[in-house]
């Protein structure tokens, strides 16, 4: 049998990462905070904190774009929930794990505990991503067709191999993290579209730091907590590729596969939006104008995406209809397109209404056509083999830092986008990269 822990776990102790893959984990490292701003103000990381506050008190680590500071574990959950809770950070192709939300608060609560110097942070943060997506790798598409969200179930194990690099795991110590990982690893896609949903996302992160905390000091677990035969592998899937799990398969790191989202909501909804504004012409468009909407696409954008009748901004972050109805109504697919208030507009709600989504086999995922027929009885159709932010496609860094700006300006935290995209991207050069967490926070 492939051993997969031991394999994962000399990667994540000892991997050597080149400088292209530092160079793509600084992007990844923009990305995800630029999202961790817009994020910090929601209902959802609100609450929790408030709970956490009470049940965990603490202090020393700070939170993304709010005044207040928490003990690292609480620190990780929270940043991590910020990080994913509009569903605007990154994915993996493939297997839609979110990369980064697990994997970088655990590095920013240990940089704010101990010096770390930014080359050592980007590495970290680079063996976790490859960790956690091989993980991911081997247990899909059964994963997540079972039921498992794989950000939260996956990401807890990106996240200890993360925090144990940074803490001079050696490999056997790695291997006992791996098992108090499995131990933890939770989510469903039950949760999606609620505040639930950012449970299982936090719990990733504090659950990986935690794991290498525990296995630092001596706590023991399985030799095979992946491919055990109760194993996490085994278990979490029908049919588990153990292949698929080894690290740098051809020499290739996930990481350089990651892509970055140019909206807030599910990744299989790209090619509907770009189809959709492009048809709208920039210009809103009353529901009297459109008599229906055909959204073609491959099963897995109805499998995910098919909600027409979403209930909240957080449902409506998977709905084909409502995002083909932001597009008409609005001319825009942003932040508040994607709201509660953006739900219960009565206009984008008649929109919703006419918008019905068809499955095509023959359509690649990530492909999408819409067709518009006019209330004057004229059509119009848009296809999108390719859309914005997809392998194909990938948002240029500049790209990057303005969402970064963008998400500043919309969350009023008054942090400096300039700042913070100059610390990030010079991060290799960097003896400390503590700074990186003090420019996210308000003023």
């Amino acid at each position: 049998m492939t051993e997969v822990t031991r394999a994962l776990a000399e990667f994540a102790a000892t991997a050597e990462v080149p400088e292209p893959v530092r160079e793509e984990a600084k992007r990844s490292i923009l990305n995800g905070l630029a999202t961790g701003i817009a994020g910090a103000e929601d209902d959802a990381v609100r609450i929790a904190q408030a709970t956490l506050d009470r049940l965990e008190p603490g202090q020393g680590v700070g939170l993304i774009a709010r005044d207040q500071e928490a003990g690292p574990l609480t620190a990780a959950f929270l940043n991590a929930m910020a990080i994913n809770v509009h569903d605007f950070d990154d994915t993996h192709p493939g297997t839609i794990l979110h990369s980064t939300a697990p994997v970088l608060p655990v590095l920013l609560s240990l940089a704010a505990q101990q010096t770390v110097s930014g080359r050592a942070f980007l590495e970290a943060y680079a063996v976790g991503v490859e960790v956690e997506c091989r993980v991911a790798n081997a247990v899909s598409p059964g994963h997540y067709r079972r039921g498992w969200h794989i950000t939260g179930t996956c990401g807890v194990f990106g996240a200890a191999a993360a925090a144990g690099r940074i803490l001079g795991l050696t490999a056997g110590q790695m291997v006992d993290a791996f098992g108090s990982a499995s131990a933890q690893s939770s989510g469903l896609v039950e949760t999606l579209g609620y505040m639930a949903k950012s449970v299982g996302v936090g719990g990733a992160a504090r659950g990986g730091l935690l794991a290498a905390w525990l296995a630092k000091d001596g706590l023991s677990g399985p030799a095979a907590p992946l491919e055990g035969p109760r194993g996490f592998l085994r278990v979490t899937s029908d049919a588990p590729d153990f292949e698929q799990a080894m690290p740098l398969i051809g020499g290739k790191w996930e990481l350089m596969r990651i892509t970055y989202k140019p909206y807030p909501c599910g990744v299989v909804l790209n090619p509907v939006i770009e189809a959709a504004l492009t048809l709208g012409g920039g210009k809103s468009h009353a529901p009297g104008e459109i008599a229906s909407v055909t959204v073609t696409g491959h099963p897995l954008l109805a499998e995910r995406a098919d909600r027409p009748s979403p209930e909240s901004g957080r449902t409506a972050q998977v709905s084909a209809q409502h995002a083909v109805a932001a597009c008409f109504g609005r001319a825009a697919a942003g932040l508040p397109e994607f709201s509660d208030a953006a739900v219960a507009d009565a206009a984008l709600t008649e929109l919703r209404a006419k918008v019905v989504v068809v499955q095509d086999e023959s359509y690649p995922v990530g492909a999408a056509r819409v067709d518009v027929a006019l209330a004057d009885g004229g059509t119009r159709t848009e296809t999108v083999d390719v859309a914005e932010g997809d392998l194909g496609r990938p948002l240029s860094t500049e790209r990057l830092q303005q969402k970064l700006a963008d998400l500043v300006a919309l969350g009023g935290s008054g942090c400096d986008p300039v700042a913070i995209a100059e610390a990030v991207l010079g991060l290799d050069r960097a003896d400390d990269a503590a700074p990186i967490l003090r420019l996210v926070r308000p003023g």
